[in-house]
């Protein structure tokens, strides 16, 4: 039976099929605004709204184009798509330089909720960096569903599905070679949960330069989250 379904999914291969479901980075994208939203307003160098705003009408012109699937793409959703991945994680990275300033600043008494704001730019960081590696491996959500494997641009990240073809055969039959299997957010979001956790790569391997320099500035927010974080939290219990 496993062998029939993966024999079917090789018969309909990615390009035949329906695309990514867009309602999984909708909501990815809706809580890290959210969280953003909720940060303290020193933490933001412009009024609060102007940001998620912006990144509002991106997603609903994204969501236009494709609505239920990601099956179409054009030159300008995909810069738009782009864009609105860069807007959030400047947005973060900006918060997090305002955070760290006042995480080491003596002078700055509300320690609680900083290490609150700290927990938010914290999951806004692997949110941002799930949808970067999601929007730029491949080619992009689109062309990982719509086009041949052959017409691919080449892998940013090697998984574990895509070295499991020669595995015991309940292994083997979910791998990329066998049911022509393909990442989605999901896979991506868990890729950027155990770099900012490990501070390193654990199953899925960066094999771009440019998915190199991505997880390392990932590693080094998140490390030095962490560290001031702990380092506030002694303070505060002292």
């Amino acid at each position: 039976m496993t062998r029939n379904r993966a024999e079917a999914r090789v018969r309909h291969p990615r390009h035949e099929r329906r695309g990514e479901a867009r309602l999984p980075a909708a909501i990815a994208v809706l809580t890290a605004i959210a969280l953003y939203v909720i940060l303290p307003q020193r933490l933001m160098v412009v009024p609060r709204w102007v940001l998620p705003s912006f990144e509002v009408l991106l997603l609903a012109s994204l969501v236009a184009v494709n609505p239920r699937r990601l099956t179409r793409e054009t030159r300008v959703s995909r810069v738009l798509s782009l864009c609105l991945v860069a807007l959030i994680a400047a947005g973060n990275l900006l918060a997090l330089g305002l955070l760290v300033r006042d995480l080491v600043d003596s002078g700055v008494k509300d320690g609680r909720s900083l290490l609150l704001a700290a927990l938010q730019v914290w999951l806004t960081n692997i949110i941002a960096f799930g949808l970067a590696y999601w929007e730029l491996d491949r080619g992009g959500p689109v062309a990982r569903t719509q086009l041949a494997r052959s017409q691919l641009p080449l892998a940013d990240f090697r998984f574990s599905q895509d070295e499991n073809h020669d595995a015991v055969q309940e292994v083997a039959d979910g791998a990329s070679v066998t049911s022509d299997w393909v990442p989605s957010l999901v896979d991506y979001l868990y890729v950027s949960v155990t770099n900012s956790t490990a501070f390193s790569p654990t199953d899925t391997m960066p094999l771009s330069t440019r998915a190199k320099i991505l997880m390392s500035v990932e590693s080094v927010t998140a490390l030095m989250t962490s560290l001031l974080v702990v380092a506030r939290a002694v303070s505060i219990l002292h």
